[in-house]
């Protein structure tokens, strides 16, 4: 584990301040859930909690079925990361950083295709330009989104595509609440 040389102290009623520069570096927000638990050497470990990654296996499926019937490559994302992809390299996908302009698409909460063909990538260090986004909501918090992206022969998303992920991101929203 990589030391930051920032010390601090906890409080009379238990809690301890995350420095801005972590909650920046690691895109923590306010609101948002971590997760809290030790390990065999003493350590205690803060780590952000994705609902959807909690459903990282049935997303790919999810995804692959999606992949199958749009024809299109299909990424499920948390706030953050890429958590499932289909009809896309897994190894090039999983884990990688949203870009900042689809983490704004996702966090405007309606359904974004992109008429106008600008080019919005989805994730960090990827060509992949965003199709369509289908932000997924559960109990009223954003989870993710069910994304579309051009493939390799850049065919575009017809009106029963967006129907299909905005059917999926409502289906996995419900999972999460």
């Amino acid at each position: 584990m990589k030391a930051t040389g920032i010390v601090r102290r906890i409080d009379d009623l238990g809690r301890v301040v995350i420095p801005k520069e972590i909650r920046r570096t690691m895109r923590i927000r306010e609101g948002d859930p971590l997760e809290i638990y030790t390990d065999a050497g003493g350590e205690v470990i803060f780590k952000k909690y994705s609902p959807i990654g909690e459903l990282s296996n049935f997303a790919g499926e999810y995804a692959d079925a999606l992949s199958s019937g749009t024809k299109l490559s299909v990424l499920i994302c948390d706030r953050d990361r890429c958590v499932s992809a289909a009809g896309i390299s897994k190894r090039e996908t999983l884990e990688k950083k949203v870009t900042k302009e689809l983490e704004k698409i996702i966090e405007g909460r309606s359904s974004f295709v992109n008429e106008s063909e600008k080019n919005i990538l989805a994730l960090e260090g990827l060509e992949n330009k965003v199709c369509a986004v289908s932000p997924i909501v559960a109990s009223g918090d954003i989870g993710g989104a069910v994304v579309l992206v051009q493939n390799k022969d850049c065919q575009k998303p017809k009106e029963s595509d967006i129907g299909l992920i905005n059917v999926a991101a409502k289906f996995l929203g419900n999972q999460m609440s």
